[in-house]
């Protein structure tokens, strides 16, 4: 399927961001974060994905209920080692799955919501892309990266500025 090689090109991007980073800049909180550190959002990033995989096993996604490991936000080459599990593991096909979501409107509720592989596929990917740009900012207020051009940018961005600029 077409959609895993542009979640290979965001998880390349990623890669390629955090290995120009010092593992004491990873972890470092940086104020227009509101002091989250880089490693924070990319730890997010990628337990969605892990969600998704042990979602994908059982036929449940609960992003709510994911196990937030420290380990991702605080050692940048574990987290690296994070990222190539995720690439390795998108060659599945297409499944029913079921997402349990929770609500909050004065009365915590929960329901599931019928979705399938390929959908949470492409939620991650923008939820990635979103998370991205934040790291962006973060990157260029505590270090000096090239970053590349589309990290952080939505593919319809993308080719939005490109038609613009014919």
């Amino acid at each position: 399927m077409k959609l895993k090689e542009p979640i290979r090109n965001i998880l390349n991007q990623l890669r390629y961001v955090l290995s120009e980073l010092s593992n004491e800049q990873y972890m470092q909180p940086v104020g227009v974060l509101s002091n989250s550190s880089i490693g924070q959002h990319n730890r997010h990033i990628l337990e969605f994905f892990i969600e998704l995989n042990k979602g994908y096993e059982s036929g449940i996604i609960d992003y709510d209920k994911r196990v937030r490991n420290r380990v991702i936000e605080a050692d940048k080459e574990f987290a690296l080692e994070k990222i190539q599990e995720i690439e390795d593991s998108l060659e599945k096909p297409d499944r029913d799955l079921i997402l349990q979501t929770e609500q909050n409107d004065g009365d915590s509720y929960s329901f599931p919501v019928f979705t399938n592989y390929f959908r949470e596929l492409v939620y991650n990917l923008e939820h990635a892309v979103h998370h991205m740009a934040l790291i962006r900012i973060g990157v260029n207020a505590i270090a000096d990266v090239n970053v590349p051009e589309e990290f952080g940018v939505a593919s319809s961005t993308l080719k939005y500025r490109k038609t613009c600029a014919q």
